[in-house]
């Protein structure tokens, strides 16, 4: 059938495109990333691009979507997602994990019990990618993050050496290698010991070949002996393998190391082509071209489909890419496609076996699911402090305050009214004070001055495009002048623990503190029950 594509449809499989996982054109969030309905319908049914990375709506919405998806496609669709911590972090409904560090943290002190945490994790969101069409988990990643100040890996990895990420990523493998999806090792060869976010720019890993062999690679390794499908690139300077090319457009790093020297015959799938790192250097059609001939298979939401792909064929027709080059990339491609049950036939069209009477919304958010999620919780909490809180009604002209720092609040959609990190404060009498980092300087925040006893809840994490995973400066300056004059009453951190260590120092022994490494409202609930003596039925 490979041999019956014209140059434009085997160039075209090659390429994944993102879209909005909501069903309609008023609801798309990204514009200058997620097409319309029609110009989408015409990337899958005219161009025939190989697959769909989608973000945005519910799980049910999914269910729906993925159908109408392959429905249109001239191909059967790979149909992948950033679902790192579950499907539930993508899309509302399903379960939601912690990130992936609050599992090392257990290693630390039971190996055995996060071994077998990342392995339901893995099984879990498989069995739910599955249940509403997705096929393609882009994920573990397995890059180490020994860097404290890194801002886009930070508590998406499984930990800070490689020999805990390593196997907590190969058993998380291993428990999605139990169904029919593909699964995602990145970044390789590794972004973890980085400080700079390269969504907006090139970072450098300066390393020694001697030392990018004993940190970055082994996870990498192990992730391939448990079979993962695809190796995802970074967009990373590494001088000391290629001082020219970032690994995503580097031939010597892409065939020269992960192809014949670590034998690795899977995918190889780019990083995202959109973000700054390639795209503000190389341009967005050309970097396609970088990016393929130097052995890439799979060539990641570039921000212009049409324009990449014509980029691509070009560079072939020219002899810059030899077209066997390509069509091997397209046969791993297929190949991967067969494993989870999409079917090309000749002169037909394309049959997916996941078809909407495989959908089953019933297989989300079991209470099983959601059992282990509230277990790796619950085992990689930290406190301290005198535990439980003794809520005191306050002096006279007095209240209580529930203040929230967010380093986000527009992009925050773990938060609101109904959420625990408010609505269970409100019981015992704090009134809420929310503050973005971005706001302004202290002195325009501080509100009336009857406030007093004060909850102190931060919530910071790596997160893409914000440059930055560390204290915010709000959150820095609300907890100095808490303790300044004696209002603070209790710290409630959720994300990085880096970001606890910089409190600790400085948090007198009696202040009670609580750290969760999720932040979303099933992590509110368990650090505020930590912090109140509730018995999570909602008693004291």
């Amino acid at each position: 059938m490979i041999d019956n594509l014209s140059l434009p449809e085997l160039v075209a499989q090659m390429f994944v495109v993102r879209a909005s996982g909501c069903l309609f054109d008023h609801q798309i969030r990204y514009p200058e990333w997620e097409p319309t309905a029609s110009k989408l319908r015409y990337y899958l049914e005219k161009l025939g691009v190989g697959g769909v990375i989608l973000v945005g709506g519910s799980a049910a919405e999914l269910a729906v979507r993925s159908h109408q998806l392959q429905s249109w496609a001239k191909f059967p669709l790979l149909l992948a997602a950033d679902i790192e911590e579950g499907v539930g972090q993508r899309f509302a409904g399903a379960t939601w994990f912690g990130p992936p560090m609050a599992i090392a943290e257990i290693a630390r002190h039971d190996a055995g019990k996060a071994d077998r945490y990342a392995e339901q994790m893995g099984a879990v969101t498989a069995i739910e990618a599955r249940a509403i069409g997705l096929n393609w988990i882009l994920a573990p990643v397995v890059d180490v993050n020994n860097n404290p100040d890194n801002p886009v890996i930070n508590v998406r990895a499984f930990g800070e050496t490689p020999e805990i990420v390593g196997k907590l990523a190969a058993a998380f493998i291993r428990g999605a290698g139990q169904h029919p999806v593909l699964t995602t090792a990145k970044h390789f060869p590794g972004h973890g010991d980085t400080a700079v976010d390269s969504h907006l720019e090139l970072p450098v890993l300066p390393h020694s070949p001697a030392r990018l062999t004993e940190v970055e690679l082994p996870p990498f390794v192990e992730a391939m002996a448990a079979g993962v499908d695809a190796v995802m690139s970074a967009h990373l300077l590494i001088p000391g393998w290629d001082a020219e090319f970032p690994a995503t457009l580097s031939r010597k790093i892409l065939i020269g190391k992960l192809r014949e020297e670590l034998g690795f015959e899977g995918l190889i799938v780019t990083d995202a082509l959109v973000m700054g790192a390639i795209a503000n250097k190389y341009g967005a059609n050309e970097a396609a071209v970088w990016a393929a001939e130097a052995g890439a298979d799979v060539l990641l939401m570039p921000l212009d489909p049409e324009g990449a792909i014509l980029a691509v064929c070009e560079a072939v027709t020219q002899g810059r890419i030899p077209i066997s080059q390509i069509k091997e990339s397209v046969k791993r491609i297929w190949s991967a496609k067969a494993k989870v049950g999409l079917l090309v036939k000749e002169k037909e069209k394309a049959v997916d076996s996941t078809s909407i009477k495989s959908i089953d919304l019933s297989l989300l958010a079991t209470p099983d699911a959601r059992a282990t999620a509230a277990d790796i919780l619950r085992d990689s909490l930290k406190f301290g402090g005198n535990l439980p809180l003794q809520v005191a009604k306050p002096p006279e002209n007095k209240f209580l305050r529930n203040l929230i720092v967010v380093d986000d609040v527009l992009g925050c959609e773990f938060l609101g009214n109904h959420t625990p990190a408010i609505a269970l404060p409100e019981q015992f009498g704090y009134e809420l004070q929310l503050i973005d980092d971005r706001t302004g300087a202290i002195a325009d925040n501080t509100g009336a001055e009857h406030f007093s006893p004060t909850l102190l809840q931060i919530f910071i994490r790596g997160n893409c495009f914000r440059g930055s995973a560390g204290l915010t400066e709000a959150a820095q300056d609300w907890f100095k002048k808490l303790l300044k004059t004696g209002e603070l009453q209790a710290v409630l951190i959720y994300g990085s623990p880096y970001v606890l260590e910089q409190f600790l120092p400085q948090l007198p022994p009696s202040i009670p503190y609580v750290f969760c490494f999720g932040q979303m409202p099933a992590a509110q609930s368990l650090v505020l029950e930590v912090l109140f003596g509730i018995d999570g039925t909602g008693n004291a």
